[in-house]
């Protein structure tokens, strides 16, 4: 059984979304980010980074249990554990991860900024709610283009790539989206989220994950704490 360490979050569904397609055994165990849990010891012996998620893999290559902690690494893992969404072709596999790249390098950090400065920021910032929020509506149009020729974002199967994606826009209203101006990402974006493992995935934890109203928990997602050396 694959051991996931993880929060309602984005990034934390990306890999329940993946862990329910494959149908693969595992078990949710709750780390708090609100409350600080990222940064307890045992939890920072599997993700230095004190970012969730992070697996633990009793079975892992070789037969010798193995950790992980980066969202794009454990899907990446969990394709090639399960031989699934993720292409055998060469030159498919490319196509799913320049996607999948593209998940990590931008949509994550930019709507995640987008979502930091219209929402959670202490005052607002003119320049960084419109900085972000055109941003997002960018990436949003970039997509809608490739779903214009393309059933997926990684081709003409399913993938890893629209595990990555698929959560982050679950936010749309937040990030300042129209989807009357995103049709086909938006027709892409039903079709997801209708898929039974997707809509399992996406209740992980979920009940368990409150709205960040208090000191504390902006305290520990944006204040000092994060820096602290440890």
């Amino acid at each position: 059984m694959i051991e996931v360490y993880s929060w309602a979050t984005p990034n934390g569904h990306k890999v329940h979304v993946m862990l329910e397609e494959c149908g693969l055994s595992y078990r949710a165990h709750p780390i708090d980010i609100g409350a600080g849990d990222q940064f307890s010891p045992d939890f920072l012996a599997i993700s230095p980074n004190n970012k969730i998620p992070a697996i633990v893999d009793p079975d892992g290559p070789e037969g010798r249990p193995i950790s992980l902690f980066e969202s794009g690494a454990i899907l990446l893992y969990l394709a090639g554990k399960t031989g699934r969404f993720l292409p055998e072709s060469v030159s498919a596999r490319y196509e799913v991860l320049q996607w999948l790249m593209f998940q990590m390098g931008s949509v994550g950090p930019m709507l995640g900024q987008a979502h930091h400065f219209r929402i959670y920021a202490p005052e607002k910032v003119p320049y960084a709610v419109e900085r972000y929020t055109n941003e997002a509506r960018r990436l949003y149009s970039a997509m809608d283009r490739r779903l214009a020729k393309s059933r997926y974002l990684g081709g003409a199967e399913y993938s890893i790539a629209d595990i990555a994606v698929f959560p982050w826009l679950r936010s749309w209203k937040n990030q300042g989206i129209d989807w009357n101006d995103h049709p086909h990402l938006k027709g892409w974006f039903d079709e997801v989220a209708a898929r039974p493992a997707v809509q399992r995935g996406v209740q992980v934890l979920a009940d368990l994950r409150k709205p960040v109203t208090d000191d504390k928990a902006r305290e520990m997602l944006f204040g000092k704490t994060q820096y602290q050396a440890r």
